[in-house]
C-alpha cells in the first residue's frame, strides 16, 4: 500500500506567513523514532547538490531525497543532517520527514554513470533520506515574504547549529503547497570535521560569526523575543534523545574516539550552547 503523506508528529505547519503577520509557535512534544525504508530504485540525481543527492523510490512506494554516506563529506554530513533536522523539528520548525534508508550495493550494477555507480557502491548500507516534496519551489526572498517571528526562529536555530548554508545564494528552503520547509542541514555543526573537536571545552560558547550571511537575517527582528521559547523547547532530555538515534557506525567512520564518547560530546556541546547568555543569539542580534 502506498504510504500516506503526513506532517511530522506534533507539528501543525501553517501556510506561508507573510510580513506583518505573526507565525504561530509550535513545538514538538516528542522525538519520534525514525522509520527505516529500503531503497528499491534510483530515480534521478539532483545535480545542484555538491554531494550529489538523488531522488529514489523506496519499498513503501514513496519518493525520497537520498543523502549518500559515501559522498565527499561522509558520515559527518549525515550526522549533521540528522541532528540539526531533528532539533529544528523539536523546536517546531517545518522539516520534511527524515528516515533511515537502507541501500543495497546491487543497485549500482544497473547504473551506467560511473560517478553514480561508485557513489551507490560506496554507500551500501544505512544512509539518510528526507521526504521528497514534488512540485516544490525554491524560496526566493525577493518574492516570498516571511513574518518576523518565523524568520527569527529560523535564524535562531541556524545560529545554534552553525548553519553556513542558508544564504541568498542558496536559501535551502522550499515552498510546497504554500508552506515553508527547511532542507539540507548537512553543512551544520561543521566543527566536527576538525580532528579532536570533542576535546575543545569552550567551543560551545563561541558565537557563530557567519550568521551575518543568513538570507533571513534582515527579517529576524524578534530574536530576543523568541530566544527563551526556542531554548526551552530543546531540553537536555530532548537533545540526548536526538543524538541517541545517530548510528554507531556513522559516529565511528572517521573518528578515533568511540561512539559513546562522541555521542556524549555532541550532547554536551548542544546542551552547554543553550546556557545563558547565548552568545550565538547575541552575535546574530549584533550583526543584524
Amino acid at each position: 500500500m502506498k504510504r500516506q503523506r503526513r506532517l511530522p508528529v506534533g507539528i501543525v505547519s501553517p501556510p506561508l506567513a507573510t510580513a506583518g503577520a505573526r507565525a504561530p509557535a509550535w513545538h514538538n512534544s516528542a522525538v519520534p523514532a525514525l522509520r527505516t525504508i529500503r531503497v528499491t530504485r534510483y530515480v534521478t540525481p539532483l545535480r545542484e547538490g555538491g554531494s550529489l543527492p538523488a531522488i529514489v523510490e523506496a519499498d513503501d512506494d514513496g519518493l525520497y531525497v537520498l543523502k549518500f554516506r559515501g559522498a565527499g563529506q561522509g558520515a559527518p554530513a549525515l550526522i549533521a543532517e540528522l541532528i540539526s533536522g531533528e532539533l529544528a523539528r523539536a523546536a517546531g520548525l517545518p522539516v520534511p520527514e527524515l528516515v533511515f534508508a537502507e541501500l543495497e550495493e546491487e543497485l549500482a550494477r544497473t547504473e551506467p554513470d560511473p560517478e553514480i555507480h561508485a557513489l551507490i557502491r560506496d554507500s551500501a548500507g544505512l544512509n539518510l533520506a528526507l521526504d521528497y516534496l514534488p512540485g516544490s519551489v525554491t524560496f526566493d526572498p525577493a518574492v516570498h515574504k516571511l513574518a518576523a517571528d518565523l524568520a527569527s526562529r529560523i535564524v535562531w536555530l541556524d545560529a545554534y547549529v552553525s548553519n553556513v548554508d542558508r544564504t541568498p545564494r542558496n536559501a535551502n528552503m522550499l515552498l510546497w503547497h504554500r508552506r515553508l520547509w527547511l532542507i539540507d542541514h548537512g553543512a551544520t555543526l561543521y566543527f566536527h570535521h576538525t580532528a579532536g573537536w570533542e576535546s575543545a571545552p569552550t567551543r560551545s560558547r563561541e558565537p557563530f560569526t557567519l550568521i551575518g550571511t543568513h538570507v533571513l537575517l534582515p527579517l529576524a527582528t524578534m530574536l530576543e523575543q523568541v530566544d527563551a521559547e526556542m531554548a526551552a523547547a530543546l531540553t537536555p532530555e530532548r537533545i540526548t534523545a536526538i543524538v541517541g538515534i545517530v548510528p554507531d557506525n556513522w559516529l565511528e567512520e572517521r573518528a578515533t574516539t568511540g561512539a559513546d564518547a562522541l555521542r556524549a560530546a555532541y550532547t554536551q556541546y548542544l546542551v552547554e550552547r543553550l546556557a545563558p547568555p547565548r552568545t550565538f543569539v547575541v552575535e546574530a542580534a549584533r550583526v543584524r
